[in-house]
């Protein structure tokens, strides 16, 4: 499979070296953590020729002997080495039984840089405060971004329009570009998606009705960028013919949402600059899923693109949430650090009165963040009485 650089994440990596933290790549099933491991590995033999890299991948047959706690420990501990960095790599450590022991032993010694990547089923970010009773970090690892996307397919700025319709229905999931057909693309996501409930959630949380988590994932897949709660999904549920309760749907909710399937997206009162607790949105972790799973029935456009804006926010740092102002909605709040913004994400402004319902929102907010709407102008970027107006691709691209 071809590879590309994901700098965003190395960088990241990079920034995090050598502190004494624990440090774990975290990611939707085949989002690209193992690969990106296996990188900022080869990035530290380049750069500290010196280096100890202790680097075990218990997938291979050679490890197999080191998926007993104590054998990996003694595994590690014979191959430190004074006088020099040392550093731990794990790939899968969820295959080693009781592998909290050996890591929180080990980071208690103070002698190692350690990165783990694991099963979601296993590294789920709900469970590490309590698997490691050290210090950890997260580094959360999404599916391609459109501009990897465009790295990978070597598409020129000139030619990102035409790009941007198909990553819109193969997504980022990068496994699947090396089928040729859309088809057997879209089986690949498939079964990534079905190895999630099954492995990842009915597995771990022992769910024996399967079919209701189905139905569940399948309603939220279907009202991306709708508000939405578990009582109201479970009235929608049952007016379907199936039984069920809101706090059953709450838990499996929790569930799709650890394993990075979604993401939720609490709201935000723009006017009293509170955060309400009532009602969220919730986003897929790629849309590539929604077309593999769903198809095209019921398809928005709109609600795609704002599906892809909500994730390639969150991948570029921000907390994002719903903006609520006076009976208006802001599609996105995005803030980081003393950084804020408001943006309107949709499909299409060329009709007035369209441009006008989209624009009208952020006119209303008084204070003096930047805001920006973005849609498929298909044009350079624009200015509207303070406001940017961005063609979705090129600010992808950027």
């Amino acid at each position: 499979m071809k590879l590309i650089n994901r700098t965003h994440y190395i960088n990241q990596l990079q920034g995090v070296m050598n502190t004494p933290d624990i440090k774990i790549i975290t990611g939707i099933r085949r989002s690209g953590k193992s690969k990106l491991l296996s990188a900022f590995t080869e990035y530290i033999r380049q750069s500290d020729n010196q280096a100890n890299i202790i680097d075990i991948d218990l997938t291979k047959l050679r490890f197999e002997s080191l998926k007993e706690y104590r054998a990996l420990n003694e595994y590690v501990e014979a191959n430190y080495k004074e006088g020099v960095n040392n550093y731990l790599m794990i790939d899968e450590i969820q295959l080693c039984e009781s592998f909290e022991l050996v890591i929180n032993s080990l980071y208690s010694e103070e002698k190692y840089d350690i990165y783990l990547t694991g099963s979601n089923a296993f590294l789920l970010s709900s469970d590490l405060a309590t698997l490691f009773t050290g210090r950890h970090i997260e580094i959360h690892v999404y599916p391609f971004s459109f501009k990897e996307y465009c790295v990978y397919y070597e598409v020129g700025e000139n030619d990102i329009q035409h790009a941007f319709n198909d990553f819109i229905q193969i997504g980022g999931l990068s496994g699947a570009y090396v089928y040729p057909s859309v088809s057997n693309k879209e089986k690949y996501v498939r079964d990534v998606y079905e190895t999630i409930l099954i492995r990842d959630l009915v597995d771990k949380y022992k769910i024996t009705n399967t079919t209701m988590l189905k139905q569940v994932s399948s309603y939220l897949m279907d009202n991306i960028s709708n508000i939405s709660s578990s009582r109201n999904i479970s009235n929608a549920l049952t007016a379907d013919g199936t039984s069920t309760n809101h706090v059953t749907v709450g838990n499996y909710i929790e569930y799709l949402c650890n394993a990075f399937l979604f993401y939720e997206a609490k709201r935000y009162d723009v006017r009293g600059k509170t955060y309400l607790q009532s009602l969220s949105k919730y986003y897929l972790a790629d849309t590539g899923i929604r077309f593999a799973v769903l198809g095209k029935r019921n398809m928005d456009w709109g609600r795609m693109l704002e599906n892809i804006v909500f994730i390639e926010l969150l991948r570029r740092g921000y907390e994002v949430y719903v903006g609520k102002l006076y009976q208006k909605e802001i599609d996105f709040v995005a803030m980081k650090g003393n950084e804020k913004m408001y943006i309107q994400v949709s499909d299409d402004i060329s009709g007035e009165a369209t441009f006008k319902r989209e624009i009208e929102p952020l006119l209303k907010i008084r204070d003096a963040y930047p805001k920006i709407l973005l849609a498929r102008t298909r044009n350079d970027e624009t200015d509207y009485e303070g406001i940017r107006i961005v063609d979705i691709p090129k600010w992808l691209y950027e």
